[in-house]
């Protein structure tokens, strides 16, 4: 419709700051428009030069080769520094193109953003560091200052009233403000290609990260730090905290033009489900109910309630606050997509009847209060195959729980440290658990079977474990385990003959072989057998800022592993 005529630029781009999430009741995230005019010298303006106009095709810090260089050169040395692969700490700019404060520089004249101005700033700052002439602010934004890359709001081309100081507020000092001009005065020959330029700007490092790089447009990460998407939900009572260096930053917009280079996600990667045809990836504190519908279960937000979404949307269509009356939830399970299992501090175990239409909850009823752990629980897993639920907590203890009547079964102890994760092998009834470093192997009737040795020196805690179950009787099944140095270590089990204590010595009976008279026996072991790593030649210095690997899953053919991280990326591996 832009490149027809049919709306003009100013709609246009609002059409865009709508679908991003952006509104005019946020400074957080108040609509973003780009410097137009690039001329702030001359008496007349040619506007059929394209010289007169800033470059849409580059972010501000990028609108000069020298400036541009520089930045190129602050993201190299921070990738050669210590924080090497920390994506936290590398990007091209240290500020943000938006912010409360930002906003509120430019509207300082009117209120109520005079008071706000005062509110975050700390009272007026000195004339010639506030917002006093046009000229000057392109200049600096675009040219001369390395922390400034601001890009203008959409009263620049509505409201001339904001560059007045109507209210005979004392700001001090000379205030000579030059006005802009608004691109719906420039001749229909630059205009009518206006949207195609907009277009090639790039999108958030999360969307896009090599695009990014390659355009000198990554920004400080607190840009992008996951804000809930709970925050769409109108029904939501109150808006959840975020941290403090989100205050009067904007937060991340939403992708406006997929495109299909690997995306990262906005957190860390918690559950990966491996489908016929695609693989599902799910961020921490989000949980898979029902492929078919492509529901998700979502907790641990601050008034610790739980929420109802659509994967394939992003949307969240129902939030439940009866999940408060159990304290925190730290983990969850779901054997099926009409049961839900919830835990966490409050030490209980919770098994919930939820009932899911498409994109509508109709029912979520607790069934079932489990007791047992004296500390909090901080991991589930369920087995709707063998009715099945294991329960890890903190006071390093597992309880087995009968999913059918849900009674108590046994408790496996003699774990060392608080348990990180568990697993339940579908086709033999096995169960792993993980404590720090070390990985145990029981039976369902609670027997340990097995148990890692401590190598020499220290090993990374376990953050997430899982079966290989193509066959039962297949000697290939392996467990694999993914750990905070960011490898994944692999074991498998071995069985070695051992000697039991028999009878006293008795003479052997003629035709009686010793070995028959022996007790002997087999033990099964927990054996290293390889560990995968993206950086296999690295030296152990260079996994010290390595994220840690989250989630994992085998793809249903057993020819794939899938792993998560910390910084939300997904890698595969081929399985021989």
């Amino acid at each position: 419709m832009n490149k027809k005529g049919e709306i003009s630029n100013f709609e246009y781009l609002m059409h865009l700051n709508t679908v991003a999430g952006r509104t005019y009741n946020d400074l957080m995230q108040y609509p973003v428009f780009p410097w137009i005019l690039a001329d702030y010298h001359s008496e007349t303006l040619d506007l059929s030069n394209p010289a007169t106009f800033r470059d849409l095709s580059k972010p501000m810090g990028a609108q000069t080769e020298k400036r541009r260089q520089m930045f190129m050169e602050r993201y190299a040395e921070v990738e050669k520094s210590e924080a090497e692969g920390d994506l936290s700490a590398q990007c091209h700019y240290c500020t943000h193109y938006s912010s409360a404060i930002i906003v509120a520089s430019f509207l300082v004249r009117i209120e109520p953003f005079s008071h706000t101005f005062q509110t975050l700033q700390g009272g007026f700052d000195i004339p010639e560091r506030m917002f006093y002439n046009v000229k000057k602010e392109w200049e600096s934004a675009s040219r001369d200052n390395m922390g400034d890359v601001r890009e203008l709001i959409p009263e620049f081309f509505y409201l001339p009233d904001f560059l007045l100081n109507s209210n005979n507020i004392h700001l001090g000092g000379a205030w000579r403000v030059l006005y802009n001009i608004t691109l719906i005065s420039a001749p229909a020959s630059f205009a009518s290609g206006f949207g195609e330029r907009l277009r090639e700007l790039p999108s958030p490092p999360v969307d896009r990260p090599d695009f990014r790089v390659q355009a000198a447009g990554t920004r400080c990460s607190r840009e992008h730090e996951h804000i809930p998407s709970l925050l769409l939900c109108p029904e939501r009572p109150a808006e959840p905290q975020r941290p403090h260096h989100q205050e009067h930053y904007a937060g991340i917009r939403q992708q406006l033009w997929p495109d299909s280079q690997t995306k990262l996600r906005r957190g860390p990667v918690g559950q990966i489900v491996c489908l016929e045809k695609e693989v599902v990836v799910l961020e921490r504190n989000c949980l898979l109910l029902s492929p078919l519908l492509g529901c998700f279960f979502s907790w641990g937000f601050p008034d610790n309630s739980c929420a109802f979404g659509n994967h394939a949307t992003g949307k969240i269509f129902a939030v439940f606050e009866g999940l408060s009356d159990w304290g925190e939830t730290l983990c969850a399970a779901s054997p099926n997509p009409t049961t839900v299992v919830t835990a966490g501090t409050s030490t209980v175990v919770c098994v919930w009847d939820i009932t899911v239409e498409k994109d509508k909850v109709t029912c979520m009823r607790l069934r079932q209060l489990l007791y047992g752990h004296t500390d909090s629980v901080t991991c589930l897993a369920a087995s709707e195959v063998h009715n099945l639920i294991v329960s890890g907590s903190r006071d390093l203890t597992c309880i087995l729980w009968d999913m059918e009547d849900f009674s108590y079964i046994t408790q496996l102890t003699g774990h060392t440290a608080s348990i990180s994760s568990l697993a339940i092998n579908d086709l033999t009834g096995e169960i792993a658990s993980c404590a720090g470093p070390l990985l145990y192997l029981w039976n369902m009737k609670g027997q340990l079977l097995s148990r890692s040795q401590a190598s020499f020196g220290p090993l990374p805690h376990i953050l997430c474990v899982g079966f290989t179950q193509h066959h039962e009787w297949d000697p290939r099944n392996v467990i694999v385990a993914g750990c905070a140095d960011g490898i994944i270590r692999i074991w498998k089990t071995e069985y070695t003959r051992t000697q039991l204590p028999g009878p006293p010595e008795e003479p052997v009976s003629p035709g009686q072989n010793q070995t028959e008279r022996d007790g002997n026996g087999w033990e099964r072991h927990l054996v290293l057998c390889k560990e995968l790593s993206r950086r296999q030649s690295a030296s152990p210095r260079r996994y010290k800022n390595s994220p840690g690997v989250t989630a994992l899953a085998i793809s249903r053919s057993h020819a794939t592993l899938v792993a998560g991280d910390a910084w939300g990326r997904v890698f595969t591996w081929t399985c021989e």
